[in-house]
């Protein structure tokens, strides 16, 4: 478009008829001026422009370059628009942009397909990805976004206006990211996504089906016939139904039937597997939401009552962790902790009792993070606690052991030091946890002492094979770590989980000999000074 219109259009109203006077250099001779006139045209002169503003619209920019826009027509219903690997039924008729009429809808038939299967031209799909329930608009597509599709030919179109109507489109959820685990939305359920699913921990209360995916879909439980019709109820977060069962339960809405697809990883392998079922079954699940209870709400709760609804869940969370599901014992410790940054205790006395608490909570995250196998979380959790109070024996004797596990054998002892210092009752766990450490220490040493006799002899291209002789060593230092772990339940109280450390960063060495990397800050050492 001309400068001069550029600037003068948005200036003008519906039905308005106006004069513009434009010099040189707002239309033609303009420099990359984007309209060529005829090379006779009076380029160089003053020139008046009579327009009439016929009609305009708002529109909506779907791709940067203005390759695709959208002009809503009629609105739609809710918020929630299609996109990979959504189901979509839709009306769709396409012309050019001089009206010639290139496809149109078969009569009593909408267009069924896939989002993110090339199923339309890239340019609609991407249109349709902006739009909601029973919205009508007009989708204009460039060249660049008019690729092949089993829609329509698009050979030799410069651009293409796209009317759409979304009749319908089914939710379908990649819940992994790798096709694995989908859910497929047969029934809408009642209310708004996500607000009105059962996002955070409660009661619910589901009718199943439950299928091998064989050529049979043999069924193996549906609890309207095996249940005496009754429903499954369960408290979400405590890994009382399958992972993958859950995870798509908490994306539903009440009323909504959904097909659930689940490798047998999510499914019954790290489950309790029914009788009926073999393992590494793939499973698929027909689900139906019938309600849900939420968990009690905090607010307007007297402090007793905060701090008993507080126990309630922390006891759940020890559960769990006796059970040896961290991550979700963990989620329940980090629950409270989140509910305690609005807690306001209002006299010295429940000041103790909510510190009490908050440090039995931050101490059991700690322990989630330890039986993880993330120690550096693991400190830095304790560290929480020791920042109020560095005296606090339970926290010492954690991030002692968090130390110990990575390598950092000073700060251990120095931990465990000090809790002989500060509370002489802590003697015996502090003595055992020093002789677990020296013993630790002396096997690192060890392996260091073998991994390094005769590095230096070795041809150059023999240094990956160094150390290849500790198979058995590193079973020995694997089985106490065992052994560490089973010792490790002492003081298991509490829950919460926050900042991570950063991992310092691999250099060349490190990427070479990750052995060696680990050997070195097993030592304590971050470099290696010979090399």
């Amino acid at each position: 478009m001309l400068l001069g219109l550029l600037e003068g259009l948005p200036t003008m109203l519906r039905g308005e008829v106006a004069m513009f006077k434009m010099k040189p250099q707002m239309h033609y001779s303009e420099e990359d001026c984007p309209v060529s006139p005829p090379s006779s045209f009076p380029r160089d002169d003053e020139l008046h422009f009579e327009i009439e503003m016929i009609d305009f619209s708002k529109v909506k920019v779907v791709s940067d370059d203005l390759g695709v826009i959208k002009k809503v027509i009629d609105e739609g219903q809710g918020w929630e628009s299609p996109r990979e690997p959504y189901e979509v039924k839709a009306w769709i008729s396409a012309k050019t942009g001089d009206d010639k009429v290139i496809l149109s809808p078969k009569q009593g038939e909408p267009y069924f397909f896939t989002i993110g299967k090339s199923e339309v031209p890239k340019g609609l799909e991407m249109g349709i990805g902006t739009m909601t329930r029973e919205e009508k608009a007009v989708i204009y597509v460039t060249n660049q976004y008019l690729t092949e599709s089993p829609l329509m030919s698009v050979v030799g179109l410069e651009e293409v206006q796209f009317e759409v109507e979304l009749i319908h489109f089914t939710q379908v959820r990649d819940m992994l990211g790798d096709g694995r685990l989908i859910k497929r939305r047969l029934r809408d359920g009642k209310g708004e996504f996500p607000m009105d699913c059962p996002l955070q921990d409660s009661l619910l209360r589901i009718h199943y089906k439950g299928m091998l995916l064989n050529e049979e879909k043999t069924v193996f439980i549906d609890t309207r016939i095996d249940n005496d019709g009754q429903p499954l109820e369960f408290s979400s977060g405590e890994g009382l139904v399958p992972e993958g069962f859950e995870m798509c339960a908490r994306l539903m809405l009440p009323g909504e039937v959904a097909l659930v697809t689940c490798p047998p990883d999510y499914a019954y392998d790290k489950f309790t597997r029914p009788a009926n079922v073999p393992e590494g079954a793939h499973i698929e699940w027909e689900i139906e939401l019938l309600g849900f209870e939420m968990p009690k709400d905090w607010t307007g709760l007297d402090f007793q009552g905060v701090m008993d609804e507080a126990e309630k869940i922390r006891t759940t969370g020890n559960r769990l962790f006796k059970e040896g599901k961290f991550e979700l014992a963990k989620a329940k410790y980090e629950k409270v902790l989140r509910e305690f940054n609005h807690v306001n205790p209002q006299d010295d006395e429940e000041g103790k009792v909510f510190l009490n608490t908050r440090n039995l909570l931050n101490l059991n995250v700690a322990a989630c993070h330890l039986k993880s196998g993330e120690c550096r979380k693991s400190i830095e959790t304790c560290n929480k606690v020791l920042e109020a109070n560095p005296a606090h024996v339970k926290a010492l004797y954690r991030r002692g052991m968090a130390y110990m596990e990575v390598g950092d054998f000073e700060e251990a002892r120095s931990d465990f030091e000090m809790m002989l210092k500060v509370d002489k009752s802590s003697e015996p766990d502090a003595t055992a946890a020093l002789k677990k450490l020296k013993q630790k220490q002396q096997d690192v040493e060890k392996k260091a002492r073998r991994q390094f006799k005769g590095l230096f002899d070795k041809k150059p291209g023999e240094i990956a094979d160094a150390g290849t002789d500790d198979r058995g060593e590193e079973q020995s230092t694997s089985e106490n770590q065992k052994n560490d772990d089973q010792e490790d339940s002492n003081g298991t109280d509490t829950e919460d989980v926050e900042d991570v450390a950063n991992e310092p960063r691999e250099g060349l060495f490190s990427r070479l000999w990750p052995t060696g990397r680990r050997l070195f800050s097993a030592l304590g050492l971050r470099r290696c000074a010979i090399l």
